[in-house]
């Protein structure tokens, strides 16, 4: 395994080919073991990820505090090479139900001080708004992660799950480094609209769900029985009928995958890596097992006729079912 290097647009860090999203290590998809939580991000930073993805929200501050711990234990030449990536702006409730989001400028400077304090670091690399708040104007959000960059706190602005306009929006108010947002074989929303902006606008894309929660990672079937905590006891996309639909779609992609000897998740990584040198996956690998797999599709080499066995097997546009419950689907900026 070579790890290659990526840039977060014309303005961010350089950072590994792949990222590790590490919100599953805390929260929605049913308990996870702490220890072999740092362990799996000690393993990446070793591996030479250097991008790692937490939300201020995740378990209500417990992803952030684990990361901190993670860092705090590791290597000090490793520790430095980390780039963290930090969501704000959910709000949740004491029972973990999702009551709004808050993109005020206030509200922005104070979500960055527990960050800080939590991570246990002087500043944060990359710091998005989970989604837009409607009652705020994205100038106003971005003009405040602004100001905290002109402090020394921030060093990157980015975007999470918006629409075209919102970006181009948020470009002329500051520089933006990367848009995160959903993107993946099942999940191609993106490509109408927003990825053409993100690239006049010289934006990268860190996409999250390139497994599509473990949906296409080649592991999950259709007698798996889910916690009450799980995100995916809820999804519609793994439910009933759909989920029949989408696994069979995943099959499909086990036979192009077998024949070229690789895994199912791996040629699936693969192919969001295959979408451009702007995009780094992010991959929510929860064990060293699962991140050794997905590492592995750094060395997959997807030629012509790859990627159009690949594009026969799931067409775009070929999932059944929404990637979010109907609520938090008018929260996001693309399908």
């Amino acid at each position: 395994m070579t790890m290659q290097t990526r840039t977060l647009g014309t303005t961010g860090p350089q950072v590994s080919a792949l990222g590790l999203g590490c919100m599953g290590m805390s929260a929605l998809y049913g308990d996870a073991d702490r220890t072999e939580s740092i362990a799996t991000v000690h393993a990446a930073l070793e591996a030479g990820v250097t991008l790692l993805d937490t939300g201020d929200f995740y378990a209500m501050g417990h992803n952030e505090m684990l990361i901190g711990e993670a860092l705090r234990t590791a290597p000090a030449a490793l520790r430095e090479q980390a780039r963290v990536s930090v969501k704000f702006g959910a709000l949740r409730s004491p029972d973990g139900d999702w009551i709004g989001h808050d993109g005020r400028p206030a509200a922005v400077k104070n979500f960055a001080a527990y960050s800080l304090q939590r991570l246990g670091v002087d500043h944060i690399d990359v710091y998005r708004i989970a989604r837009l708040d409607p009652d705020v104007p994205i100038e106003e959000t971005v003009g405040a992660i602004s100001e905290l960059i002109e402090k020394g706190y921030v060093r990157h602005v980015g975007l999470s799950e918006v629409g075209a306009d919102t970006i181009r929006r948020a470009a002329a108010t500051a520089p933006i480094a990367d848009l995160q947002i959903e993107y993946s074989l099942i999940s191609r929303g993106i490509e109408e609209e927003v990825l053409p902006a993100t690239r006049e606008l010289g934006i990268s894309i860190t996409a999250y769900g390139v497994l599509s929660r473990g949906l296409i990672s080649g592991h999950f079937t259709r007698d798996r029985q889910l916690a009450a905590n799980d995100f995916r006891a809820f999804s519609p996309r793994f439910q009933g009928e759909n989920l029949q639909h989408n696994l069979d779609l995943v099959e499909a992609l086990r036979k192009i995958a077998e024949q070229k000897g690789v895994s199912v998740a791996q040629i699936a990584i693969a192919w969001v890596l295959s979408r451009g040198d702007d995009i780094v996956p992010l991959v929510g690998a929860r064990t060293r097992e699962r991140l050794t797999e997905s590492l592995g599709a750094l060395d997959v080499t997807l030629d012509g006729a790859d990627l159009a066995a690949i594009e026969r097997a799931v067409p775009a546009d070929a999932a059944a079912g929404d990637r979010y419950p109907a609520p938090q689907m008018a929260y996001l900026g693309s399908k």
